[in-house]
Protein backbone atom coordinates (compact mmCIF):
# COMPACT_ATOMS: atom_id res chain seq x y z
CA UNK A 1 0.00 0.00 0.00
CA UNK A 2 1.43 3.26 -0.59
CA UNK A 3 2.39 6.14 1.70
CA UNK A 4 -0.03 8.44 0.14
CA UNK A 5 -1.93 11.59 2.29
CA UNK A 6 -6.01 10.26 2.54
CA UNK A 7 -8.47 12.51 2.20
CA UNK A 8 -7.72 15.12 5.58
CA UNK A 9 -10.82 16.04 6.12
CA UNK A 10 -12.41 12.24 6.72
CA UNK A 11 -9.06 11.00 8.27
CA UNK A 12 -9.41 13.40 10.77
CA UNK A 13 -12.54 12.73 11.70
CA UNK A 14 -12.39 10.10 15.07
CA UNK A 15 -15.20 6.85 15.41
CA UNK A 16 -16.84 7.55 18.95
CA UNK A 17 -20.26 7.76 18.30
CA UNK A 18 -23.39 8.81 16.52
CA UNK A 19 -22.43 12.62 15.70
CA UNK A 20 -19.06 11.02 14.32
CA UNK A 21 -20.93 8.96 11.68
CA UNK A 22 -23.28 12.48 11.12
CA UNK A 23 -19.99 14.22 10.84
CA UNK A 24 -18.49 11.57 8.58
CA UNK A 25 -21.32 11.09 6.75
CA UNK A 26 -22.26 15.11 5.89
CA UNK A 27 -18.34 15.39 5.47
CA UNK A 28 -18.18 13.11 2.59
CA UNK A 29 -21.36 13.96 1.05
CA UNK A 30 -20.13 17.61 0.59
CA UNK A 31 -16.71 16.30 -0.68
CA UNK A 32 -18.91 14.01 -2.93
CA UNK A 33 -21.14 17.08 -4.20
CA UNK A 34 -17.71 19.41 -4.70
CA UNK A 35 -16.31 16.68 -6.89
CA UNK A 36 -19.23 15.78 -8.65
CA UNK A 37 -20.05 19.52 -9.83
CA UNK A 38 -16.13 20.00 -10.82
CA UNK A 39 -16.05 17.17 -12.85
CA UNK A 40 -19.58 18.05 -14.61
CA UNK A 41 -18.25 21.59 -15.21
CA UNK A 42 -15.37 19.85 -16.48
CA UNK A 43 -17.25 18.19 -19.03
CA UNK A 44 -18.92 21.40 -20.31
CA UNK A 45 -15.57 23.04 -20.54
CA UNK A 46 -13.70 20.12 -22.39
CA UNK A 47 -16.53 20.31 -24.76
CA UNK A 48 -16.34 23.31 -25.98
CA UNK A 49 -12.82 23.07 -26.14
CA UNK A 50 -12.73 19.81 -28.03
CA UNK A 51 -15.31 20.98 -30.26
CA UNK A 52 -13.85 24.45 -31.76
CA UNK A 53 -10.82 21.61 -33.21
CA UNK A 54 -11.04 21.98 -37.03
CA UNK A 55 -12.85 18.45 -38.51
CA UNK A 56 -13.59 17.24 -41.97
CA UNK A 57 -14.45 20.10 -44.52
CA UNK A 58 -17.29 18.76 -45.69
CA UNK A 59 -19.12 17.65 -42.42
CA UNK A 60 -18.80 21.13 -41.14
CA UNK A 61 -17.60 20.24 -37.92
CA UNK A 62 -19.78 18.08 -37.13
CA UNK A 63 -17.71 15.02 -36.34
CA UNK A 64 -15.74 17.20 -33.97
CA UNK A 65 -18.83 17.79 -32.19
CA UNK A 66 -19.97 14.89 -32.15
CA UNK A 67 -16.63 13.39 -30.67
CA UNK A 68 -16.44 15.64 -28.68
CA UNK A 69 -19.57 15.53 -26.37
CA UNK A 70 -18.40 10.88 -26.57
CA UNK A 71 -15.59 11.97 -24.74
CA UNK A 72 -17.18 14.41 -22.37
CA UNK A 73 -20.05 11.99 -21.61
CA UNK A 74 -17.46 9.81 -19.40
CA UNK A 75 -16.60 13.22 -17.09
CA UNK A 76 -20.41 13.18 -17.10
CA UNK A 77 -20.73 9.52 -16.18
CA UNK A 78 -18.20 10.19 -13.18
CA UNK A 79 -20.00 13.17 -11.95
CA UNK A 80 -22.92 11.12 -11.73
CA UNK A 81 -21.53 8.28 -9.83
CA UNK A 82 -20.44 11.15 -7.37
CA UNK A 83 -23.86 12.01 -6.91
CA UNK A 84 -24.33 8.64 -6.33
CA UNK A 85 -21.82 8.80 -4.07
CA UNK A 86 -23.65 11.32 -1.93
CA UNK A 87 -26.66 9.79 -1.71
CA UNK A 88 -24.98 6.51 -0.45
CA UNK A 89 -23.27 8.60 1.95
CA UNK A 90 -27.12 10.35 3.42
CA UNK A 91 -28.18 6.22 3.55
CA UNK A 92 -25.25 4.91 5.73
CA UNK A 93 -26.66 8.08 8.39
CA UNK A 94 -30.01 6.93 7.85
CA UNK A 95 -29.20 2.99 8.08
CA UNK A 96 -26.96 3.50 11.25
CA UNK A 97 -29.85 5.54 13.30
CA UNK A 98 -32.34 2.84 12.38
CA UNK A 99 -29.59 -0.05 13.04
CA UNK A 100 -27.93 1.22 15.95
CA UNK A 101 -29.93 4.21 17.67
CA UNK A 102 -33.35 3.24 17.68
CA UNK A 103 -32.98 -0.11 18.95
CA UNK A 104 -30.67 1.63 21.89
CA UNK A 105 -33.05 4.42 22.58
CA UNK A 106 -36.14 1.85 22.43
CA UNK A 107 -34.05 -0.80 25.06
CA UNK A 108 -33.26 2.33 27.46
CA UNK A 109 -37.19 2.98 27.30
CA UNK A 110 -37.95 -0.54 27.78
CA UNK A 111 -35.96 -0.83 31.18
CA UNK A 112 -37.68 3.14 32.33
CA UNK A 113 -41.10 1.77 32.09
CA UNK A 114 -42.56 1.18 36.12
CA UNK A 115 -43.72 -2.70 36.55
CA UNK A 116 -47.06 -2.45 38.21
CA UNK A 117 -45.38 -3.97 41.51
CA UNK A 118 -43.02 -1.26 41.55
CA UNK A 119 -44.28 1.82 42.91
Amino acid sequence: MSHRSRIPELESIEWKGSKSVADYSRTGRDLARDFAWELHSSADELQAILSAQKGHPLLLGLDVKIRARRVAAHLRRAAEGQVGVAAALVKLNAEYKRQFVAPAAAAKAKTKTKRPWEL
